[in-house]
């Protein structure tokens, strides 16, 4: 048996015909033919299962309790298997804790770094603060020039009202001589005079001294006699001139900040995770997003008034008191005749602000009628304001029918504290290079390399993070290297492409370095422009050159062209394929006139080009107001730069561009849901934009997108394009189903009439 080989023998899964096929190991194989000839049925349905089926079995029986238990394809034989990993073309699921930055693990190197040289920061002054050993502090203060003047002081009082004058009593009997009062020295037999109403700051002076080649003794123990007066905090004041004065260096063993007087606990990996307590922003539980109450959502129609249902789930009239508030501050900031029966749209603006935002701290004359005409009491009141009523109620309610109600009503916003970052304040607060984490993930992966391969720091810096910067330096490179250096480590997974994906997960398999394994991929050139596909063919070969197979189900030709092995499946799809027509190099493969792909590629077959293309009527300039338009004003969702867009109807567009240029954020994540909150009221918020003109024009939206229809065994072609309902029409129009009454639900195995006893259809 040769071990440089994958050897498959009669295999029969879905349409293959008892194919057998040899796959060298350590190359790059690219499965190729036409939709539905078997390609994926042989990758992931015969080679990769039978690989995951023998791995799960070489669990214990403890483990495998656990897993789910794998059928063995139908396959005569499978030798020379090696382990398998599946990167496929899929979305990278809908969990928004997870980011480029987790998946890559390049965020947990990071999280390292920053807990390890990252600079603490006060909340409060900004300031950076540090704690250090005594012997860096000693350090430090010896690394200063020679001869240099300098007072160590000891911080004993910040920013207190006072007089203290037993303060420096007590010192005086300690045997100290002076003390700094705010920022003056003053000996401590003299009375400075405070005041007691003001704060001030007073800083013990431990010592005056000239630095010298032998002052470490002197200085090592005027640190230890500041650090224990100051709390674990020390002023080293470096005089430059004849009274005294000059600039203040702060040093700490603790990391609190000695003008603000506030501690803060070492930064530790926890601290910069949104994951768990310690580092989420406890507002929005490190999601970096919360739900509000949308108001352009819940305005139904501007034409109408707010008595007759301008505003969803404003029922007027229900409430007699609710209803004299709306009409209160309507009427206040309205001005005269603005009332609840006034067209929304004639309300003035901030007449509208008010009653949906609410008054906050001001109050307003109300004025409260039992009824109509008849005479009223005022009062003197502020108003909530109808969002802040609706998202509280939101937030509070434990019904689900009216937590479903009001969610149609909701958008995503990015959280109040944190501003999406998701992390809490003492985390942002820690910088690296002039930067906190959430700024440095927030940047393009290509920003990112550049940042981190021009990093400074300092010989010890260096032995600490060499190892985390090599790190992340490399998996951001893997990154560049698939083409996609415009994405951010902070994105999401469910905001990624499937294409985004796969080449995310195919550059974390690079940076994990494995050897001797099976990759299997399906179609990892989806998605990524031609500009950018000799990025993804290298990062496959060094995939390859690591000492792994790559088995790739592709149709693209750089590909086929840059593969060891080319094996096309066919001839046609479904019955007609299953086969493996020619099994070769590229040359090879060009050269077998039974192959549809080799008649591609050797150019002996082509799309033609359409001699003549439609257009919408006009020569394509026509303009969207005549009805022949869908047009997208102001967008600016991403890296979008508030463009307009103008697609014209009744035509075939394609929207194109390089990888990262804006196409899925103006059409998917843009016009797609404004179209359906326009016309089904679904509830994921459109991309940032002024507005879409032309809705009138359409009448309905369908998305159609590469995922994957569904895995139930009752489903097939003919349920979801509906070609089975005539079908079943048919045969229960025959005569013969009329004498036995039969229906169209005894056609169908989805009903109970219809579906055999035996398998339950």
């Amino acid at each position: 048996m040769d071990s440089d080989q994958i050897i498959v023998r009669g295999a029969r899964v879905h349409n293959l015909k008892n194919v057998s096929l040899s796959i060298p190991k350590n190359r790059l194989v690219v499965f190729t033919g036409v939709s539905g000839s078997g390609k994926s049925s042989m990758a992931f349905d015969t080679v990769y299962a039978e690989g995951q089926r023998r791995y799960i079995e070489s669990l214990s029986a403890y483990a495998r309790q656990f897993m789910d238990q794998m059928e063995k394809p139908d396959v005569d034989h499978i030798s020379g298997l090696p382990p398998a990993i599946s990167i496929e073309q899929k979305s990278a699921g809908g969990n928004p804790r997870s980011t480029v930055g987790t998946m890559t693990e390049i965020y947990d190197y990071l999280r390292v770094l920053y807990a390890r040289l990252g600079t603490v920061h006060c909340l409060s002054c900004a300031k950076p603060i540090s704690g250090q050993t005594r012997d860096q502090i000693i350090d430090r203060i010896l690394a200063l020039p020679e001869r240099t003047r300098m007072n160590i002081l000891a911080p004993v009082v910040r920013n207190r009202q006072g007089e203290y004058l037993d303060l420096f009593e007590d010192l005086q009997k300690q045997g100290f001589v002076r003390a700094r009062v705010d920022g003056v020295i003053h000996s401590l037999t003299d009375d400075p005079g405070l005041d007691r109403h003001m704060k001030h700051d007073v800083d013990v002076v431990v010592d005056r001294v000239i630095l010298k080649g032998d002052s470490r003794s002197r200085i090592a123990e005027s640190v230890e006699t500041a650090l224990g007066m100051g709390s674990g905090t020390l002023v080293v004041n470096v005089v430059t001139g004849d009274d005294d004065r000059g600039e203040d260096i702060i040093m700490g063993t603790a990391f609190a900040c000695a003008e603000c007087g506030i501690s803060y606990e070492e930064p530790t990996p926890q601290l910069f995770s949104f994951n768990v307590p310690s580092g989420m922003c406890p507002t929005c539980s490190g999601i970096g997003t919360d739900v509000q109450i949308d108001a352009g959502a819940l305005i139904v129609d501007a034409s109408k008034s707010v008595r007759d249902g301008a505003l969803a789930t404003l029922e007027v009239d229900r409430n007699k008191w609710q209803r004299h508030l709306y009409e209160g501050v309507l009427t206040h900031f309205g001005g005269k005749g603005v009332d609840l029966d006034t067209p929304w749209r004639d309300i003035p603006a901030k007449a509208r602000d008010k009653l949906l935002a609410g008054l906050g701290g001001e109050r307003i004359r109300f004025v409260y009628r039992k009824s109509k005409g008849g005479k009223g009491w005022s009062h003197l009141d502020t108003f909530e304001g109808v969002i802040p009523m609706l998202q509280k109620r939101f937030r509070e309610t434990r019904d689900d029918r009216v937590k479903e109600e009001l969610s149609a009503f909701t958008a995503q916003v990015d959280c109040s504290d944190c501003a999406g970052t998701r992390l809490r304040d003492e985390a942002r607060a820690v910088k690296l290079g002039g930067l906190s984490l959430p700024e440095l993930t927030a940047m393009s992966v290509e920003d990112e390399y550049e940042f981190i391969s021009g990093l400074t720091l300092t010989e010890t810096e260096q032995t600490i993070g060499r190892e985390a910067l090599n790190e992340v330096a490399a998996r951001l490179e893997f990154l560049i290297n698939v083409g996609l250096k415009y994405v951010s480590l902070d994105r999401t997974a469910p905001t990624l492409s499937g294409g985004e994906a796969q080449r995310i997960r195919l550059a974390s398999q690079i940076g994990s370095g494995l050897v001797g394994v099976l990759y299997v991929l399906d179609e990892p050139s989806i998605g990524l422009h031609h500009r950018d596909n000799h990025r993804l063919l290298n990062a496959l070969c060094r995939l390859r050159d690591l000492g792994n197979t790559v088995i790739v189900v592709e149709h693209d030709e750089d590909t086929m062209d840059a593969a060891d092995l080319i094996v096309d499946f066919g001839p046609g799809p479904g019955m007609q394929g299953g086969e493996v027509v020619v099994a070769g190099s590229v040359e090879e493969v060009r050269a077998a006139e039974t192959s549809i792909t080799g008649q591609f590629l050797s150019g002996k077959r082509s799309i033609a080009i359409p001699e003549a293309r439609r257009t919408n009527g006009s020569n394509g300039k026509q303009k969207a107001s005549t009805g022949h338009w869908l047009e997208v004003v102001g967008a600016r969702h991403n890296n979008l730069k508030d463009i307009d867009v103008a697609i014209p109807l009744g035509v075939f567009t394609c929207v194109t561009g390089v990888s990262g240029s804006g196409k899925s954020s103006l059409i998917t994540d843009t016009l797609l849901p404004a179209l359906t909150k326009h016309y089904f009221h679904a509830k994921q918020a459109p991309g940032e934009h002024s507005e879409i003109r032309g809705l009138d024009n359409i009448d309905k939206v369908i998305h159609i997108d590469q995922s994957a229809i569904g895995r139930t065994p009752r489903s097939n072609p003919a349920t979801y394009t509906k070609a089975f309902d005539p079908i079943r029409k048919l045969f229960s129009d025959l005569p013969e189903s009329q004498v036995r009454g039969y229906q169209q639900g005894r056609f169908s195995f989805n009903v109970k009439e219809g579906r055999c006893d035996a398998c339950d259809g």
